[in-house]
């Protein structure tokens, strides 16, 4: 608790404007104005990842209730398996969205998306079970998380995108580091929701009607989030972008067009290793414990929640840091570091609370390391008149294939008895993310006008 409150001080000083440099104030505005849009679009996305990670979280209750309950083991791998297939709209959303974005703007991408979430959640509350419409209680519930991956890839590469264009280019590590609190915060919050639930209502009670209340709140929220984005201001950045004199379309192709594609393909080889390294310990650490070590549900949720707490309090001082070293060599050390803990971590993981709280603790902190620079490195290695459809493409791809999957994939190696391939598979993919981080220039400080 020391540690969080002194950061406190050191989280809100960077977001004024940049005094020493009155020309970069001006590019990445530190204006009341655009801390506003910062926290809007923030906000947003944090209850975007909380409805995102309630499914995960919820994952054997709606297994119970959605699919046919004799097989156990079956009905878990099934709502996994639709979990991964909400991934796997994330690139087609990220490329429709992102055209949109790169056309019309970033915050009309923005509120569109919000309101396709808060739609979907709602769907997931009040949708029937399995018992009252049998197999078309599955086939709904695969189409509302269809609707929401397509939106979901389209609202993280705008908001990737954004932020990244109105922070100072000196403190965009830190700036775009906001994205990855909001993304832990959503499942932080997920968690403690979670908590609650499992806590106030009996094993029955939560498996019969309660897994509904956190998707009830998420839709209520999403609409508030949505009223706060109508005031947000567009990014600069894409402003400078449209007034601009603009170079005839085949000059553009020959002069950027392989540069992009070789871009794209390294930021899906970096993103592997990162988003398997996430979403396995933030969507399936606590269904593990709990479906094969017998945790009871509400100490593995508030064991993880607080778990993800301590990495999202690690985020701002990351971001700092890439300011300062730059993003490679951080990138890096992701890598290295959890090549050498994700067989360990894996391992000690028992029936009892600490067990989890610390490998969790451990495994989140680190991959808070390239969280924290996603948003920066992705905006900074595109151009801007393609930079979030890129990013929508590149991201959402590598999410959709190799952390979308993680969960299912940790599942069936544990159904199979050969749990071990969990911490392998993601130990390989970190391989190439530091491949693809030897092969990356560093991009700390570029002007993101002049990409």
């Amino acid at each position: 608790m020391t540690h969080a409150s002194a950061s406190t001080p050191r989280l809100s000083t960077p977001l004024l404007p940049d005094r020493a440099n009155p020309g970069e104030s001006a590019a990445g505005s530190g204006s009341g104005s655009k801390r506003k849009s910062l926290f809007s679009s923030v906000l947003g996305n944090v209850l975007e990842w909380y409805e995102w990670s309630a499914y995960a979280v919820f994952a054997p209750f709606i297994a119970a209730a959605m699919f046919n309950s004799d097989d156990p083991v079956s009905a878990l791998l099934a709502t996994l398996a639709v979990f991964a297939v909400g991934f796997l709209m994330r690139p087609l959303g990220g490329v429709v969205f992102g055209h949109m974005a790169d056309r019309h703007g970033r915050k009309i991408v923005l509120v569109t998306t919000m309101l396709m979430m808060a739609g979907g959640s709602l769907a997931i509350a009040i949708m029937p079970t399995y018992g009252a419409i049998g197999a078309w209680a599955s086939v709904i519930l695969v189409l509302v998380r269809m609707l929401q991956g397509f939106a979901h890839g389209g609202e993280s590469a705008t908001v990737y995108t954004y932020v990244a264009e109105i922070a100072p280019k000196s403190r965009r590590g830190l700036w775009g580091s906001v994205v990855f609190v909001a993304i832990f915060g959503g499942s932080v919050l997920a968690y403690a929701v979670a908590g609650g639930v499992t806590t106030v209502l009996s094993t029955s009670s939560v498996a019969e009607w309660g897994w509904r209340i956190p998707f009830v709140l998420g839709a209520l929220l999403a609409l508030a989030a949505l009223y706060m984005r109508r005031n947000m201001e567009e990014s600069e950045v894409f402003h400078a972008h449209k007034s601009a004199a603009q170079p005839a379309p085949a000059v553009r192709a020959k002069r950027s067009g392989s540069q992009v594609t070789r871009a794209i393909l390294l930021m899906i080889a970096m993103t592997s290793g990162i988003t398997a390294a996430h979403y396995t310990w933030t969507s399936y650490a606590s269904t593990y414990a709990i479906t094969e070590k017998g945790m009871n549900p509400d100490t593995a949720f508030w064991v993880t929640m607080v778990a993800q707490m301590i990495a999202l309090v690690s985020l701002p001082l990351w971001g700092m840091l890439s300011d300062r070293v730059g993003r490679r060599p951080m990138m890096i050390s992701f890598s290295i570091l959890m090549i050498v803990v994700s067989i360990p971590l894996n391992a000690m993981i028992t029936s009892a609370g600490w067990t989890l709280l610390i490998a969790s603790a451990a495994a989140l902190v680190i991959v808070a390391i390239p969280g924290a620079l996603l948003a920066a490195v992705l905006a900074e290695n595109f151009p801007t008149r393609v930079r979030t459809k890129a990013i929508g493409f590149a991201y959402s791809i590598s999410v959709a294939v190799f952390g979308g999957t993680a969960p299912y994939l940790n599942a069936l190696f544990n159904s199979l008895d050969v749990g071990w391939l969990s911490g392998a598979y993601v130990m390989t993919l970190c391989v190439c993310t530091a491949v693809a981080c030897v092969m990356m220039k560093e991009t700390k400080g570029i002007d993101l006008k002049d990409a």
